[in-house]
């Protein structure tokens, strides 16, 4: 069995591909929403990710969240939305099939 890494494709797209495209999606879609976007260095309980940051949006259908690269940490300044060191909101245990429906019943 071959080893998955970021140059794994499926033909069309390597993992890093698509993560590259979900990371600059949803920095836009959050730099769109500044009112209702957070980043911070630390989870709400302080624990951290070495080399990622979290950020989320409070949607009315729900709380999304990423990790995201530090690397992208400028990507969202300027924007007004809240910053902080540690996450404002205790995740709330959505998967990553929450944040799709969440995503798509927000702009019904």
């Amino acid at each position: 069995m071959n080893k998955i890494t970021e140059n794994t494709s499926d033909g069309y797209h390597t993992f890093k591909e698509l993560y590259d495209h979900r990371i600059a999606l949803f920095i836009c879609l959050m730099r769109s929403n500044p009112e209702i976007s957070w980043r911070a260095n630390n989870h709400h309980d302080g624990s951290n990710m070495e080399g990622w940051f979290i950020a989320g949006m409070e949607l009315p259908t729900g709380q999304i969240t990423y990790h995201l690269p530090v690397d992208k940490w400028t990507s969202l300044d300027n924007t007004g939305m809240r910053t902080s060191n540690n996450a404002h909101y205790e995740w709330d245990g959505h998967t990553a099939e929450d944040v799709v429906n969440r995503l798509l019943e927000w702009k019904k």
